[in-house]
């Protein structure tokens, strides 16, 4: 099965974590300063970042704002539940705003995702399918597969 450039990417970073405290994680600083966010701390919500800071490296667009989950909501093209394949832009409702990642899978209730802020750090969390408002993918990119079944994984935590 062959993975999406930026999914590959997004892969290479699972276990990159915030620093507690006043600090910044130095690669998360850096795609701040290459996203010309005007911030510069991990403290503030980086899941967009994350995404954008990917599909900039993959040489993908990305959306203006970037920075805020639910902008993902019209990035791209529409992609159907059951067209989904690794690397598919998810976007989530959550109190207080939204949360944004790339499929990696799925199981009968939950998407499983790659993502940044999640519980503080890049990896793969499932996600309650409740909860998803948009699936999306790359105008002009052709989907590589399909669904991929999946069980077991952490419940998200760090976004919700």
């Amino acid at each position: 099965m062959s993975k999406p450039l930026w999914f590959e990417i997004a892969h290479k970073y699972v276990g990159v974590k915030e620093v507690p405290g006043p600090g910044t994680h130095p690669l998360i600083a850096s795609w701040l300063v290459n996203l010309k966010a005007w911030w510069t701390g991990d403290a503030v919500p980086w899941c967009g970042v994350f995404c954008a800071a990917v599909m900039k490296e993959a040489g993908l667009p990305y959306p203006k704002l970037y920075m805020r989950a639910k902008a993902w909501s019209d990035y791209g093209s529409l992609l159907r539940r059951d067209r989904l394949s690794p690397g598919a832009i998810l976007v989530f409702a959550r109190s207080g705003g939204g949360h944004v990642g790339f499929y990696a899978g799925e199981d009968d209730n939950y998407y499983y995702v790659l993502g940044g802020n999640q519980g503080n750090a890049v990896n793969i969390s499932k996600i309650a399918k409740s909860r998803c408002i948009a699936a999306r993918w790359p105008k002009g990119v052709s989907v590589i597969d399909g669904p991929v079944r999946m069980a077991g994984g952490q419940l998200s935590g760090g976004e919700a």
